[in-house]
């Protein structure tokens, strides 16, 4: 005899079964869902957190330093309130803070996060994903691309050469607001890439600044190049789905995820 539903025992939720993914993204953030949405292997969800931008102003080196110190104040409420869920993992959607103060500054940064999260939910950030996709391929010269100021092009900088790389050139967008970056054209990108950014003593080239999604155009460039073109966005989904144990292979949205 069925026992009535009511009376069954609770169980672990079946969504998400393999992999319950909590992100933290910016208030001012579309790209991160929209690229999260695009890759979902079988029983793996994405749940998406914001963290209030009240400055998204980055026009100006100044500006951008008043942007990175206000979210500092808000990125451990989304902390607080993704954990409501039981996500089985964390992976932090936002990039520029993840590379400031280099190696130092980046573990600084996930040691902050653990206090909201405990010491055993696992994590991934922009920086450090970045620097295990680049491992990955054996990359050792490196190119980079942002949508941000000076200020933000030297941190990204900073990390890429302390993590062992030689950095052959920064190039920052300057886009003006957290808002604006998404809506840069991808023909801007692709400019950017090819012309001032690859060259013979280039390995890899890789893209800071996860409101900037260019998983649609990256692909392509890196069968045109012949080397990898990684995007921060794909790189944070890569180390998070590999770290959680999710070992699929994707198709069609760069070598990162088809071949490691």
């Amino acid at each position: 005899m069925t026992e009535p539903l009511n009376k069954l025992k609770p169980q672990a939720p079946w969504i998400g079964s393999r992999g319950r993914v909590g992100v933290i993204i910016p208030s001012t953030n579309i790209g991160v869902e929209y690229d999260c949405q695009r890759i979902i292997p079988p029983g793996v969800t994405w749940h998406f957190a914001r963290f209030f931008v009240e400055q998204p102003d980055l026009s100006s080196d100044n500006m951008f330093l008043a942007f990175i110190d206000a979210i500092r104040k808000t990125i451990p409420d989304a902390m607080r309130d993704i954990m409501t869920c039981e996500p089985s993992y964390i992976m932090m959607g936002m990039s520029a803070e993840t590379f400031w103060g280099g190696l130092e500054g980046n573990a600084e940064f996930e040691a902050r996060l653990r206090d909201g999260i405990g010491p055993t939910m696992g994590l991934t950030s922009g920086a450090a994903a970045l620097k295990q996709a680049l491992d990955a391929f054996g990359a050792k010269s490196v190119a980079a691309l942002t949508p941000y100021q000076n200020v933000g092009d030297v941190q990204v900088r900073r990390f890429l050469e302390e993590s062992g790389y030689n950095v052959t050139k920064v190039v920052g967008l300057k886009c003006d607001t957290a808002t604006s970056i998404a809506h840069t054209p991808p023909e801007q990108v692709i400019d950017v890439i090819l012309n001032q950014l690859d060259g013979d003593n280039v390995d890899a080239i890789v893209q800071a600044g996860t409101n900037l999604s260019t998983q649609d155009i990256f692909p392509t460039l890196e069968k045109h190049l012949g080397k990898p073109v990684i995007p921060i966005n794909i790189a944070t989904i890569w180390h998070a789905l590999r770290a959680h144990g999710i070992h699929d292979k994707v198709f069609g949205r760069g070598w990162l995820l088809e071949r490691h």
